[in-house]
């Protein structure tokens, strides 16, 4: 299995370096099983990189694919040798260089798919790819296994002497740059009132968001105090956005007299703010001040968020991951997200924008003192811990999941624990929650005893 939670990840090798190749090739290539795949290629936005292409067994010089990559040292090589998979089956690439995932993902909206290499929130030996539709959702289930199931195919050809692709050399497709920085960051300054006298700390972890917030909010007439906001390709700090890594925004938000702070992962999907007081603020609660101020009724998350976001709107739940979000708000729901940061606006796109979030953020701290409506907000202890594990899918399976990653959720009177195995990285999370502290320290407990158990089960 190739895909994870959030596309294909791991860390950055030569079998990576040729299943991105592969994969180009895969999403690519003449096939009626992958027209169907690739939901027909004729976009919601059309243009003129799209405006033939109704399959992909349609003529395949239509085919488009839009890429972008994050600021990791590995990530030029492996966008190459991902289009290079897509030229060789005649499609053309555009390439829009580093850019945050929900940039390209918007950039894609004109386009049959996208692809950015990135590795979001993981440390910086990792890379991957996320493969996304036009309208910015993640590749379904069916698509990944689709997907999967082309580049078994390819290995099969390979090992066979079979030639892969149906281009021929004088038929190679073609590959063109595009800034795509600027129309993400037009759209939105055109979504949002934002004061001028508002005061912001960014920290883009030195990651794929640095080409673009700072920008946007010099635009706006934000004055921003920037830190790791050099697309470095080396993190500052670890990547995802939690309060244990961040603990210096603080005073820097106190020192700057600023209205809040603004804080990405590494390929921007993600945000996180603190506020005015500089206080981080949790997952749980900027996904109810985003409902509350977009006016959204219908919310979609994950079964690991609070159980106060029930409080304030109609909600779907869905596994952990971002890409069972998106797919559920194709059909239902005008919000969606996850408490680790991934917020999705479907008027905007289905891929979770950390962008388009920071943008909100400071529409609200233009108005309102952020402390205040957080403050006024329902809560419940949540506690989430993460335990190191080499074999964290065998140990769910062991304990009775049938999805490793969806893992097994056990619902008590006073509060609920998840326990699964991450997309992303050799571990095992566990989100508990109370209507006390008492009784969300009871349910991590619950959780971790059984991990505990079923490991020593495994080991025998």
């Amino acid at each position: 299995m190739l895909f994870g939670s959030s596309g294909i990840r791991k860390i950055y090798d030569s079998e990576l370096l040729f299943l991105a190749l592969k994969t180009g090739m895969a999403v690519s290539c003449n096939n009626p099983e992958t027209g169907t795949l690739l939901q027909g290629l004729k976009s919601p936005d059309s243009s003129e990189l799209s405006e033939s292409a109704d399959t992909c067994g349609a003529d395949l010089s239509k085919i488009a694919i839009m890429t972008g990559r994050d600021c990791r040292t590995s990530g030029k090589i492996l966008q190459d040798a991902f289009t290079a998979g897509a030229l060789h089956c005649g499609a053309r690439v555009v390439d829009g260089g580093i850019a945050p995932t929900p940039t390209v993902a918007y950039a894609g909206r004109k386009t049959s798919l996208s692809c950015c290499i990135t590795a979001s929130h993981n440390p910086e030996e990792f890379n991957g790819l996320k493969l996304l539709n036009p309208d910015g959702s993640a590749f379904t289930k069916k698509q990944q296994a689709i997907t999967e199931k082309r580049i078994a195919e390819i290995d099969g050809a390979s090992a066979g002497g079979e030639n892969y692709g149906n281009a021929a050399w004088d038929n190679q497709g073609k590959v063109s740059a595009e800034d795509i920085i600027t129309p993400h960051k037009e759209k939105i300054l055109d979504s949002f009132d934002i004061s001028e006298k508002l005061r912001m700390v960014v920290d883009c972890g030195c990651g794929a968001g640095s080409v673009i917030t700072p920008n946007l909010l010099a635009d706006a007439g934000v004055n921003a105090a920037c830190i790791n906001c050099t697309p470095s390709g080396v993190f500052a700090r670890p990547s995802e956005p939690l309060e244990a890594n961040l603990p210096y925004i603080h005073d820097f938000v106190l020192k700057r007299g600023a209205n809040g702070a603004i804080v990405h992962d590494g390929d921007a999907d993600r945000f996180m703010g603190f506020d005015e007081k500089g206080r981080y603020i949790s997952g749980d609660h900027l996904m109810m001040l985003f409902a509350e101020f977009l006016g959204a009724k219908h919310v979609v998350t994950t079964v690991d968020a609070s159980m106060a976001i029930e409080e304030t709107a109609e909600v779907h739940r869905t596994p952990v991951g971002d890409s069972y979000v998106s797919e559920e708000l194709l059909s239902w729901g005008d919000f969606g997200g996850e408490a680790s940061g991934a917020w999705i606006f479907p008027k905007m796109s289905l891929c979770p924008d950390g962008i388009y979030a920071a943008g909100l953020f400071c529409s609200i701290a233009s108005e309102h003192k952020i402390s205040e409506l957080v403050d006024a907000m329902p809560s419940y202890p949540v506690l989430r811990s993460s335990y190191p594990c080499g074999k964290a899918k065998e140990v769910l399976i062991a304990m009775g999941a049938e999805n490793p990653t969806d893992g097994i959720r056990i619902t008590e009177d006073d509060g609920w624990c998840l326990i699964r195995a991450s997309g992303t990285e050799p571990k095992v999370r566990i989100t508990a929650e109370g209507r006390t502290s008492a009784g969300a320290k009871k349910m991590q407990e619950k959780g971790l005893t059984m991990l505990k158990s079923a490991g020593r089960t495994l080991s025998r």
